[in-house]
């Protein structure tokens, strides 16, 4: 047998969010053939760390240099010569971009950088930073491959960041959509029963700003119909959510359990998926609530139009606002047949069009040309 590949892994932050649990479900799929040093721009924030196989090798690097701070050729040399002691490194979004940037300056001896941009944060959810943009394009041109997950990414790096095309890879996030085709569990949310006369609204996101859940709450309270809103996740917006909801009385209809893992056990719960962030890409929370037959509820932000069913598009509102979003959910609740039609065919979508096994090949084929060893991460 093989030795296995040595993977690094720059993480801006290892709590389980999107990126982290794709990053997770692909370590888990490429088995034996990697073992994986995992280190996180934030050191405390290693929740995804739980998703792991236990049959996987892997570590928390405990003597890798900072992957922030002010820019420094001796900070980019550190880096450099950490990452030389690995057959490929992945980098992922703004606070691992130091990782490609070390290797341009540092190329000699450093293995290929595959980076990976996911979306923005609040810093830059309502536009792009110049400095940003001329910093990525210097960085990316080290990398072997840049990975976007979107249409509106991809365009971003064509067009702002100036990648050339063959350096830029779309590679949809995809889900084990059999897994949602079951039965929810009805205890896998803390204090939270289901009541069958009543709406259930779910969200699922990492409570910050850029989510801007409290406009969520806003928008649910206008409306004309019983109903219980849960909104699934962890963050530093829990008060700034549960002060909407004080303020709009309806405090003892928003349901706030933390972060849940396994959502194919409790996405079944809801009736509605609502998302009300200023900025997305490809959020898998839509993908899981497709697979699991719901209608999505969401502003216009990165594909989430072109992800769901034909049948959907409609409530993907025309602009942000909490009139709007409060309308079309307003509309499902008064119209449940037509729910249970738009999560059909939301269901069969995310079948054919967003279950991982196809995910996972393209990024072993990826990772594997990076490096020029054809097949080496193709999972068993």
């Amino acid at each position: 047998m093989s030795q296995p590949l040595s993977i690094l892994h720059l993480h801006s932050t290892f709590d389980l969010g999107g990126k982290e649990a794709r990053a997770v479900r692909l370590m888990n799929a490429f088995g034996d053939r990697a073992r994986h040093t995992i280190v996180s721009a934030m050191p405390d924030r290693l929740g995804a760390r739980g998703r792991i196989d236990q049959r996987i090798r892997y570590e928390i690097a405990q003597d890798a240099p900072p992957l922030t701070g002010k820019p420094s050729v001796a900070r980019y040399e550190a880096i450099a010569r950490y990452m030389r002691r690995f057959d490929l490194v992945l980098t992922y979004n703004w606070g691992a971009i130091d990782g490609v940037m070390a290797r341009r300056v540092f190329a000699r001896g450093t293995p290929p950088v595959v980076h990976h941009e996911d979306g923005f944060n609040e810093d830059e959810a309502g536009g792009l930073k110049r400095e940003r943009n001329l910093y990525r394009r210097l960085a990316l041109g080290a990398a072997a491959a840049l990975v976007v997950p979107s249409k509106a990414l991809e365009q971003i790096a064509l067009e702002t960041w100036k990648q050339p095309r063959g350096r830029v890879h779309r590679i949809g996030n995809g889900i084990a959509t059999a897994l949602y085709a079951g039965r929810p569990d009805p205890g896998a949310i803390p204090g939270f029963v289901r009541n069958e006369r009543e709406l259930v609204i779910g969200s699922v996101a990492g409570l910050r700003a850029v989510k801007d859940l409290p406009a969520l709450v806003r928008a649910v309270g206008g409306l004309s119909a019983r109903f219980r809103l849960v909104i699934v996740g962890e963050g530093p917006e829990r008060a700034a959510i549960e002060q909407a909801a004080m303020a709009m009385g309806i405090d003892d209809r928003v349901v706030l359990p933390g972060f849940i893992d396994r959502p194919y056990r409790y996405m079944g719960l809801f009736d509605v998926l609502a998302l009300s962030s200023r900025s997305e890409q490809a959020p898998i929370s839509v993908l899981e609530a497709m697979a699991a037959g719901l209608p999505v509820v969401a502003p216009p932000v990165g594909d989430v139009a072109d992800m769901v069913s034909d049948a959907n598009r409609p409530f993907i509102t025309e602009h942000h606002g909490e009139v709007r979003l409060r309308d079309m959910i307003q509309a499902l609740a008064d119209n449940p047949d037509g729910r249970r039609a738009i999560g059909a065919a939301n269901q069969a979508k995310a079948r054919a069009e967003h279950d991982e096994g196809v995910m996972i090949e393209r990024y072993a084929n990826l990772y594997a040309g990076a490096l020029g060893r054809p097949g080496c991460l193709t999972p068993r």
